[in-house]
């Protein structure tokens, strides 16, 4: 697989990682501009409180729903995740480099079925669930994985009164159950507590 025109990665970065068939697999998408201690905590909750074999952290090239005048290039986006990410049974990739779309849809569909044989839980924090019907096929990713929220610092309210969390309320395990999300048919969704990290991409940016 050849790395797209101006992207200077070695190949093994936009390699999907390596998993045995059955394995339950989450992915935790985002530009991770920069990415921060949140971010680890977020994926160290679903880790654990979905019993996952591996988290995949999936570093885009951007984010079609963000400005990209201040995104830092992907090498060096890539490369600080890899090293916040640090863990035996976490793994960082580009691959989404290779698609040419930035559309988790397009993603997740493109996973299932390069990979029909692991069990994938798509990941997110609850900033993201807050404005996740603004994605582009939003109803074809909740209807194609099941999905792990993460409590994150003020977006309890907004991500549970969201449009995304409302159409799918029906959908809803308890976060008592969110090791039973691998082997759920999607429509399927968790919403889980954990200790509140403040960290934040903007506020690093900008040097807070």
């Amino acid at each position: 697989m050849k790395s797209p025109p101006n992207i200077r990665l070695p190949e093994t970065w936009l390699r999907l990682p390596h998993a045995e068939a059955g394995n339950r697999i989450g992915l935790f998408g985002g530009s991770f501009n920069p990415p921060h201690s949140g971010h680890r905590q977020v994926a160290e909750t679903a880790l654990k409180r979905a019993g996952l074999d591996q988290v995949w952290w999936l570093v885009t090239p951007g984010n079609p729903l963000k400005d990209h005048g201040n995104l830092a290039p992907l090498e060096s986006r890539i490369d600080a995740v890899a090293r916040l990410a640090a863990h035996p049974r976490m793994r960082v990739t580009a691959f989404e480099a290779t698609l040419g779309t930035s559309y988790t849809a397009s993603v997740i569909a493109t996973l299932r079925r390069l990979r029909p044989a692991l069990r994938f839980v798509w990941i997110m924090g609850a900033d993201s669930l807050a404005s996740f019907h603004r994605w582009q096929r939003w109803k074809s990713i909740a209807e194609g994985v099941p999905m792990l929220v993460v409590d994150r610092p003020g977006a309890s309210m907004a991500a549970l009164s969201a449009p995304a969390a409302q159409t799918y309320a029906g959908a809803r395990i308890e976060e008592s159950d969110a090791d039973l999300l691998p082997f759920l048919r999607p429509p399927a969704w968790t919403f889980v507590t954990t200790r509140l990290d403040p960290s934040s991409s903007t506020k690093l940016r900008e040097g807070h």
